[in-house]
């Protein structure tokens, strides 16, 4: 019997309660505003500043080459305009060029007179819009201002056509006697070159944005009437914005 009572002593009932341990208010919100105070006390630092560096500086004695390199039907052209891409790769980017006979490539590399960096992207992108088909004189622009580009697609990427649908497609963009290739360019400010089933733009990321849209819609299908009236819409909209 005494161990029984035991037992019912030492139950679950019987056993003591945990404690619950609760975190004072007043202290944390104390601890916040102090934070605050110090937030608001402490003064903005100023951003390092770092001097320029130089691209021999960044070279650090290394030359650097670039190689584009040139198609068989690309020759001739080539041959007959090389005086016309050396002279502002030598004299103005100060950068040495050559063309290998053996490789038939272009090759591009850094020397020691020069000075910014990027001047091999500026050289590479102008032999390379040379290469592609555009004239001297428009690929030149790649060379004085930063923000042309070059964009490369293929008509299949936009529609699968074969044949004759493809032969008609390309002939919807170019139009009679090259106007609807010339408009677009005129409206939008770009450069297009056909190349069989691959088109080349040249221009800023905006002109080449309204290029693209028009020659998407005369691969789909459209007339070339609504294609001037969409462009001519959007691009007068885009000057009025700027």
């Amino acid at each position: 019997m005494a161990a029984a009572a035991r037992e019912m002593e030492t139950g679950p009932e019987s056993q003591p309660e945990p404690e619950v341990f609760s975190v004072p208010k007043k202290r944390a919100k104390r601890k916040l505003e102090a934070g605050a105070g110090s937030m608001e006390t402490e003064r903005p630092r100023k951003r390092p500043e770092f001097p320029a560096v130089s691209g021999q500086q960044l070279l650090d004695g290394k030359h650097e080459f670039r190689i584009v390199a040139v198609p068989a039907h690309r020759y001739t052209p080539l041959k007959e305009n090389w005086l016309k891409i050396f002279t502002p790769i030598v004299e103005h980017l100060q950068l040495q060029v050559r063309f290998n006979l053996k490789t038939r490539n272009v090759e591009i590399k850094t020397c020691k007179d020069t000075h910014d960096i990027s001047s091999l992207t500026k050289a590479e992108d102008f032999v390379k819009a040379f290469v592609l088909g555009f004239q001297v004189e428009d690929a030149l622009a790649l060379i004085r201002l930063d923000d042309l580009f070059l964009e490369t697609f293929d008509i299949t990427d936009v529609k699968p056509l074969k044949g004759d649908h493809l032969s008609r497609a390309i002939g919807r963009i170019a139009g009679k006697g090259g106007k609807t290739k010339f408009t677009i360019e005129n409206v939008t400010k770009t450069r297009i070159v056909l190349a069989d089933s691959k088109i080349h733009i040249l221009g800023s990321f905006q002109n080449i944005k309204m290029a693209r849209t028009a020659i998407c819609n005369l691969i789909l299908g459209s007339p070339p009437s609504k294609v001037y009236g969409n462009i001519r819409a959007v691009a007068s909209r885009a000057a009025e914005r700027f």
